[in-house]
């Protein structure tokens, strides 16, 4: 018996104020999310993008060509519920953040940590008020619990929307820093990528690449991009 897909059932998809926010209507159905709840969004340039998503689809409707609407389903029924829990996950990364773990030796990796990573580190000291310990090798390093404090507070001052759209920005590189520093400008998730993969890059270039290693850092890259599409979607 052959599975059974969704198909697409509306000739176009618009988008209409809905009380403070934004819905996406197909034909003359509002969307909602998979669990029926009404699909509001914050602003109408994500509006926008989300009913483009629907309107990209043919015949069959593919949930992996629409990152922005997985997100925004996300963000209404996951997160919102559980804000607190998912805040308090997310804001524990500082407290094991991959830039604070330094490689004893080479050299050579060592010193292309401290160059990628150091003004990261320097930049949350400054504009998050929140100085990391370095520790080299694996040995759990002990953070500040003010700097902790710090993050956690930053984390908890965003919307459903925002912690969504940190989520995978944190959660995939493994630093807090990182999905902070894209969310606030600093760097794109691109550079955020880049820098938490200076170990594995290093090895694949003294050791060979691993056609399986790439295809899984790109599906992460990507996943990074739509997250930061989503958050500055859900800004404008």
């Amino acid at each position: 018996m052959s599975e059974w897909k969704a198909r697409r059932f509306w000739k176009a998809a618009s988008v209409r104020p809905a009380g403070a926010g934004w819905e996406v209507v197909l034909d003359d159905r509002p969307l909602r999310t998979p669990g029926k709840q009404p699909l509001v969004l914050p602003t109408e340039a994500l509006a926008r993008a989300v009913a483009a998503e629907w309107d990209a689809q043919a015949d069959v409707i593919d949930p992996n060509r629409m990152p922005l609407t997985r997100a925004a389903n996300s963000a209404i029924e996951k997160v919102t519920p559980q804000f607190h829990d998912v805040a308090t996950m997310l804001a524990e990364y500082g407290g094991t953040d991959l830039l604070s773990y330094r490689a004893d030796a080479p050299e050579e990796l060592a010193r292309a940590q401290a160059e990628g990573w150091d003004p990261l580190i320097d930049w949350a000291a400054t504009e998050l008020r929140a100085l990391l310990r370095i520790t080299h090798g694996v040995i759990p390093v002990p953070q500040d619990p003010a700097a902790l404090l710090k993050l956690h507070a930053e984390v908890a001052a965003l919307d459903a929307f925002g912690l969504t759209a940190l989520h995978d920005l944190v959660t995939l590189p493994g630093s807090l820093v990182l999905g902070l520093a894209v969310i606030r400008g600093r760097i794109d998730a691109e550079t955020a990528h880049a820098l938490s993969r200076i170990d594995e890059e290093f090895q694949a270039q003294r050791w060979g690449r691993d056609e399986e290693a790439d295809a899984a850092a790109a599906a992460r890259l990507a996943a990074m991009r739509d997250s930061e599409r989503f958050w500055q979607l859900s800004r404008r």
